[in-house]
């Protein structure tokens, strides 16, 4: 279907191609029957949760970063008061509630929300070969596998992923521990310093000079091509989506230990930085089931590249890329440089969604100095986009939780995060 077509069809997607800043509100929310079945419950996250505490131990001998959580992977709840006042003067709204950050900035080993979903699914192939090739069984102390001899049977095996960054660097860096050969498709909205830190973990980089979508697709013909490589598909996988939707049931416990009840007078409101939708369709699905009709997730978006927002507001999900309707998927936020969405995530969220907004470059720097200085919190780009969840979605419940998903940021060279935070001060003066 032409452009004309499809903005003659859909004359909403003309708010999209202004690349002003947008709020769409999912009307299928609470209309459709939410996903359920063996791949996708409360169960498959519960077992998902199991495997990782397995292999806790043995993650806390690999990474002695993570000894202080026994192995477990997990971020800090962070209150942003300061940030929270900020955010209100500069943009004269008021934020009905408490304003926390999901710290996921500072997971061990990569540094990002990816730490949840790519790690889980390259544990999950481990752990099934290593019982398949008959060295290993679930009974056994997972500290063994620290031991050369494992690493001697993965190092047969290949793991092949397409990322713009931060997938890569969870993947890489994991799997290469393991002792994994490591092949990351990287596009080309890939930040430099992204691909040297995976090159040095010990992951082989294949770069393209076209987007994610591509070096997807070349990097799934690759893992065909090899009987013994594993494809991890941030589009469809559905291990990589328990592996982030295992982050609901930790922050119930977090909120728990703050003293916060969530109930219908005391809403939860969620925004998550969105790029293929993988990640914040975990989560948001992994809310949904714990928290149930008291919380609201939104994804965020950068005004270059909404694949989500074009996909679900349209219904057309992965059948239709941003540059169909004329917008370039070029943004600052790497990680969310995606022009084509997972329609797997898509339509999984039709009945859970409460909406997608998108931000321009411009505030994505305001963000990130403000949060800087008042907070003393370095996030990139794409991670700074949760914040303006509270702006758009002002007033929109009293006496609310709003939650802002950092995703990336604790990795930045300190010369980038540097040269944002100057571009950043000098827009808001």
């Amino acid at each position: 279907m032409t452009r004309e077509r499809l903005l003659k069809a859909f004359p909403n997607l003309t708010k999209l191609t202004a690349l002003e800043e947008y709020l769409w509100i999912n009307t299928s929310k609470g209309k459709k029957a939410i996903t359920k079945n063996h791949t996708l419950s409360m169960e498959a996250i519960l077992e998902a949760e199991a495997r990782l505490n397995r292999f806790a131990p043995y993650i806390s001998l690999a990474f002695p970063e993570t000894e202080r959580t026994n192995g477990l992977l997990e971020s800090p709840l962070l209150a942003i008061d300061s940030f929270q006042q900020s955010l209100e003067e500069y943009y004269q709204v008021t934020i009905n509630g408490s304003l926390f950050l999901k710290g996921d900035h500072l997971l061990p080993i990569s540094g990002s929300i990816k730490a949840r979903g790519g790690i889980y699914e390259v544990l999950t192939i481990a752990e099934k070969i290593l019982i398949e090739e008959s060295v290993f069984s679930r009974e056994e102390s997972y500290e063994k596998l620290i031991e050369s001899t494992y690493q001697d049977v993965l190092s047969r095996y290949t793991i092949v992923v397409g990322s713009t960054g931060n997938l890569g660097l969870s993947i890489g860096v994991m799997g290469a521990k393991l002792g994994f050969n490591v092949i990351v498709h990287m596009s080309s909205d890939a930040k430099a310093w992204k691909k040297a830190l995976l090159q040095q973990k010990g992951a082989h980089v294949v770069e393209h000079d076209q987007d994610y979508s591509l070096a997807v697709e070349e990097g799934r013909k690759q893992a065909e091509a090899n009987v013994n490589s594993y494809f991890i598909d941030d589009e469809h996988s559905t291990t990589l989506f328990l592996g982030y939707a295992v982050a609901a049931l930790r922050l119930k416990k977090q909120l728990d230990e703050k003293g916060i009840t969530i109930n219908r007078d005391h809403p939860l409101i969620v925004y998550l930085p969105c790029g293929v939708g993988g990640g914040p369709g975990g989560i948001a699905y992994g809310l949904h089931q714990v928290f149930g009709e008291n919380v609201t997730c939104y994804f965020a978006e950068p005004t270059h590249s909404p694949c989500m927002l074009v996909g679900m507001m349209t219904g057309l999900h992965e059948n239709i890329h941003v540059k169909d309707i004329g917008i370039d998927n070029r943004t600052i936020a790497d990680g969310l440089a995606v022009g084509r969405p997972s329609g797997f995530v898509g339509k999984v969220m039709e009945p859970i969604l409460g909406g997608i907004y998108t931000v321009n470059d411009e505030t994505m720097y305001k963000l990130l100095a403000m949060l800087i200085d008042q907070e003393e919190i370095a996030l990139e780009p794409s991670a700074v986009t949760a914040l303006f969840g509270p702006v758009q979605v002002a007033n929109s419940a009293k006496d609310a939780v709003h939650l802002a998903w950092a995703t990336g940021g604790s990795m930045v060279p300190t010369n980038q995060m540097q040269h944002d935070y100057e571009i950043g001060k000098a827009l808001l003066n």
